[in-house]
C-alpha cells in the first residue's frame, strides 16, 4: 500500500537551450544502452522523522537544483534540448511496511521506482519514497535520472540537503555551460581535445581483442571483484611514491589490460570528473566525461609505468572537456581511415585520493597476507547492452571493488574474471617490488 502526497516546489534558473557537454555525454550513452539511467540508493531515517520532513527534503532538492527541474525536449529532426521549469508539483510515495523488513521494503521500492519507464519530456527526474513501519517512518528511497548528476555532483546534493546552506547554487549550471561552450573559448578547448584525441586514435594498435572465446546469452554481464588487497597495496603505493592513488591505480591497471590483450601499449577511455574546472568544483549536474589515455607499459618497470601514468594522466584530463557527438563523428572518420581500431575499454575510479590518502599506510607484511583474498561474484546478465567493456572502482568495506560491465561477444566472462584478479596481482607486484618489470613484453 502507498500514500502518494504531492509536493510543489519553485527554483532559479529557468530556461530551455541545448544540452551541455556533459548531459551530451551521458544522454549519448543512454540512447546506446537503452535505458534512462537511474542511480538509486535507500538508507535509515532519524527515529521521529515525519511526512513533513520528507516533504520538506524533496521540496528542497527540487527547489534547489536546477537539474533536478529539467526535462528533455525533442524536436522534428531529433535535436534535443534542455527545459529547466521554473517550478511545479512532484509525488512523494508513502509505503507501508506491514509485517515485512522495512529495509528489504525499501530496497525493493528502489528497484520498482527504477523500473518504471521514465518519460523524459513529462517526468521529474528525481523520484522519492519513504518507507512506513509500525507507524512511524523508517526508511527513504532515492532515485535520480543519470541526467541530474554524475557522481561527485550527487554527493555534493546530499551535503547541501544535510546543511541546507543559504548561498546560491554556482552560476555555471547546465545551461550557462552550453552557452560557455558555444562561445569562442568554448570552441577552443573542443578543437585542442579532438587533436587530442585524433593523435592517439592515429597511434593506437589495432586488432586489441581477439574475438570472445565464450559469447553468451544473454549477452551483457556485471560481474563485481571485492578485494581487501587491493585498497592496502594501493595505499602503500600512493604513499611510497607521493602519486595519487587515482593515477597510480590508472598506470597498473594499464598493466593489467596488457597482460590480457598481449598489447604493450593500452589505450583506455578514462572518466574525468572536469570539477577542477574553474567555476564547476560545487555544480550538480552531469559534468565527468571520458578521456582518452594511451599508456606504454611493454619492458619497462612498475616505477616507469607510474612516472607515466602520472604525466599521462594530465593531458587526460585536460582534454576531456569536448562535445560528445562531435567526437563520435571523429571516431567513425578514424575507424574508417583504420579498420580493426578498437576502444571498447572504459575505465573509471569513483575512489575519493583525499580519503584513501588519510588511511594508515600497511606493512608488507599486511599486503602479502591479503593477496589471494579477493571475492568474484557475477551479478546481473541481461540482453539491455552495456558498453563492451567497463570498469568501475569503489572503496567498500572490507577493500576496495572493482565492477565491470561487458559484452561477452567482446571479451569472455573468464577473461574478464580474470582482468580484475589480475588487476589485484600486478598492485601487489608493484606494492612489494616498484623496479620489478612490469611482465609485460616490449
Amino acid at each position: 500500500m502507498a500514500e502518494r502526497v504531492v509536493v510543489a516546489f519553485a527554483g532559479d534558473g529557468a530556461g530551455e537551450g541545448e544540452l551541455s557537454w556533459g548531459q551530451r555525454d551521458i544522454w549519448l550513452a543512454m540512447v546506446r544502452q537503452q535505458t534512462w539511467l537511474p542511480n538509486g540508493a535507500w538508507g535509515p531515517l532519524p527515529p521521529g522523522t515525519t511526512v513533513d520532513d520528507v516533504t520538506d527534503r524533496l521540496r528542497y532538492l527540487m527547489s534547489r537544483f536546477p537539474t533536478a527541474r529539467t526535462r528533455l525536449r525533442f524536436g522534428p529532426a531529433g535535436e534535443v534540448r534542455q527545459v529547466v521549469a521554473a517550478g511545479g508539483e512532484t509525488v512523494l510515495e508513502i509505503v507501508e511496511a506491514g509485517d515485512e523488513d522495512p529495509a528489504a521494503v525499501a530496497d525493493k521500492v528502489r528497484v520498482r521506482l527504477q523500473d518504471e519507464p521514465y518519460d523524459y519530456e513529462r517526468d521529474w527526474p528525481v523520484r522519492m519514497a519513504a518507507v512506513r513501519h509500525g507507524g512511524e517512518l523508517s526508511h527513504l528511497v532515492v532515485v535520480l535520472c543519470h541526467l541530474v548528476a554524475d557522481g561527485l555532483g550527487a554527493m555534493i546534493m546530499v551535503e547541501d540537503l544535510d546543511k541546507r546552506p543559504e548561498t546560491p547554487v554556482p552560476d555555471l549550471q547546465p545551461l550557462e555551460q552550453a552557452r560557455w561552450q558555444a562561445s569562442p573559448s568554448g570552441v577552443r578547448q573542443h578543437a585542442t581535445a579532438m587533436r587530442h584525441w585524433d593523435s592517439i586514435l592515429r597511434q593506437a594498435p589495432l586488432h586489441r581483442y581477439a574475438p570472445s572465446r565464450d559469447p553468451r546469452q544473454p549477452r551483457h554481464w556485471r560481474g563485481q571483484f571485492r578485494s581487501p588487497a587491493l585498497s592496502l597495496a594501493l595505499r602503500s603505493l600512493s604513499a611510497a611514491t607521493g602519486i595519487a592513488s587515482s593515477t597510480v591505480l590508472l598506470g597498473l591497471y594499464a598493466v593489467a589490460l596488457a597482460r590480457m590483450t598481449g598489447e604493450g601499449t593500452t589505450v583506455l577511455r578514462t572518466m574525468v570528473n572536469n570539477r577542477f574546472r574553474p567555476g564547476l568544483e560545487r555544480v550538480v549536474c552531469m559534468l565527468a566525461q571520458y578521456g582518452l589515455t594511451r599508456l606504454d607499459v611493454a619492458g619497462v618497470t612498475f616505477a616507469e609505468v607510474l612516472d607515466r601514468a602520472r604525466r599521462a594522466a594530465m593531458s587526460t584530463y585536460k582534454h576531456a572537456y569536448y562535445d560528445p557527438a562531435a567526437l563520435d563523428e571523429l571516431l567513425a572518420r578514424v575507424v574508417e581511415e583504420r579498420p580493426g581500431l578498437q576502444l571498447p575499454s572504459y575505465f573509471n575510479d569513483r575512489r575519493d585520493d583525499a580519503a584513501v590518502a588519510n588511511t594508515p599506510v600497511p606493512s608488507p607484511e599486511a599486503i602479502t597476507a591479503a593477496a589471494g583474498r579477493g571475492e568474484f561474484t557475477w551479478t546481473i546478465r541481461q540482453d539491455v547492452p552495456f558498453e563492451p567493456l567497463i570498469v568501475h572502482v569503489d572503496e567498500v568495506e572490507g577493500g576496495t571493488q572493482a565492477i565491470v560491465f561487458m559484452d561477452t561477444h567482446v571479451v569472455a566472462p573468464a577473461d574478464a574474471e580474470a582482468l580484475l584478479r589480475g588487476v589485484e596481482a600486478v598492485v601487489v607486484e608493484a606494492a612489494l617490488n616498484l623496479d620489478a618489470p612490469t611482465g609485460v613484453g616490449a
